[in-house]
């Protein structure tokens, strides 16, 4: 068997495995899907109840579109298989890219990185609406090379399903010679997006997903809870988890926790400017393409897991497409911090579903594993840091094309 049929047929086995598995492990892992993803496409083709629109939303206004989309497959097996199949196909089209015909070590090496980690990260790599933009992000910054206004579209389309995405398009438009292609391809979904959402007599709502995360308190998993989330262990008064009817996540407070609450955010922009000047510095002294952009775009994007107060475990798939770009360009150097990644998704999944029963009830335990997991995320920003300082002004070597 070829190396890429080989690919090909992991990729088929482990989306099987990894959609089985949300139907067979504890808590829920596919309740978003039929909880609050179907409720919403429903509304939005049977009410008119357009969330983003004619209701505030939680998330950017194109995240609607999976989500009906879904219900054109849903007489297949029901929502969740038919939200299963999408996320397949459209992780189908970005692995097709990446692995080409097969002939290339390092996007092998990438391509077995990404089937790897969704194995161990587990069901909530399919089972949320970051799939989705991963997809888009992977093959967004493939094509940042060779096709730069169709990278940034793609990119563009990510960020306003999901906001994470732009921190690969600051990445891009720091790293890329043809920025202004970039900045034009954002900047053209941005409007149509805006365009057709004040058309629709939603302009009131256009960015109401940046209030709504503002405004939060501090998730359970977020880096930042562990101090409350220790005092909830050890029973100190006032400090303990409980559930947001709101927002439908389980949150963690303690003493002084509207001040932490009111310091994150401008704390994650704080990080975020500061890696992205740290970027322009390196890009300014003739960094190349190859060097700069996967450790800025991870250094980016783990800025925004590490700093914020919200933590959510589908935040992991983030990581996915820095790391996968950086083992295209150069697996040696990248071989650690991909295993390291690796390891932080087997301990996230079992933070979540497998002991998140535990964890809401501050089991010593459970929390340990999830401090281990924040822990090596910093670890992992530290080194993306550390690589980004080091990014040579040259290389010596013609820089891999990316396309």
């Amino acid at each position: 068997m070829s190396r890429r049929a080989g690919l090909w047929v992991a990729f088929v086995l482990v989306h099987l495995l990894v959609a089985v598995s949300g139907f067979l492990l504890p808590n829920m892992p596919m309740g978003d899907v039929y909880l609050v993803y179907e409720p919403w496409a429903l509304d939005a083709v049977e009410a008119g109840a357009i969330m983003g629109v004619t209701e505030p939303f939680v998330y950017p206004q194109l995240a609607l579109v999976p989500m009906v989309l879904a219900l054109g497959l849903e007489w297949i097996a029901g929502y969740e298989v038919a939200w299963a199949l999408l996320v397949t196909a459209a992780n189908a089209l970005a692995f097709a890219l990446l692995v080409g015909r097969g002939r290339s070590a390092g996007r092998a090496v990438a391509a077995a990185f990404w089937l790897a980690y969704l194995v161990l990260l587990g069901p909530i790599g399919i089972y949320r609406i970051d799939g989705v933009t991963v997809s888009l992000a992977v093959a967004g910054s493939l094509w940042l090379i060779g096709r730069p206004l169709l990278a940034s579209i793609l990119l563009a389309v990510g960020m306003w399903i999901k906001v994470w995405p732009a921190a690969l398009l600051a990445a891009a438009v720091i790293a890329v010679r043809r920025r202004l292609v970039v900045v034009a391809g954002a900047l053209v979904v941005t409007a149509l997006t805006l365009v057709t959402v004040a058309s629709a007599g939603g302009l009131t709502y256009a960015f109401g997903f940046v209030a709504g995360q503002t405004g939060r308190g501090l998730q359970l998993e977020a880096p930042v809870t562990a101090w409350y989330l220790w005092q909830a262990v050890a029973g100190v008064e006032g400090a303990f988890v409980y559930y947001d009817s709101d927002i439908l996540t389980f949150q963690v407070t303690g003493a002084n926790v509207d001040a932490v609450i009111a310091a994150m955010t401008p704390l994650l922009a704080v990080a975020v400017f500061a890696v992205a000047v740290l970027g322009a510095i390196q890009a300014a002294r003739g960094a190349t393409f190859a060097a700069l952009f996967p450790p800025l775009a991870l250094a980016l994007v783990l800025a925004f897991i590490v700093f914020n107060k919200v933590g959510s475990p589908q935040f992991l798939t983030w990581i996915i497409t820095p790391v996968v770009l950086g083992l295209v360009i150069d697996r040696r150097r990248w071989r650690w911090p991909a295993l390291a990644a690796l390891v932080a998704a087997l301990l996230t999944q079992l933070v979540y579903p497998l002991l998140y029963d535990r964890l809401i009830l501050a089991d010593g335990f459970a929390a340990g594993v999830l401090t281990l997991r924040n822990m090596l995320l910093v670890v992992l920003l530290v080194w993306a840091v550390v690589r980004l300082v080091r990014v040579p002004r040259r290389l010596r070597h013609p820089e891999p094309a990316v396309t």
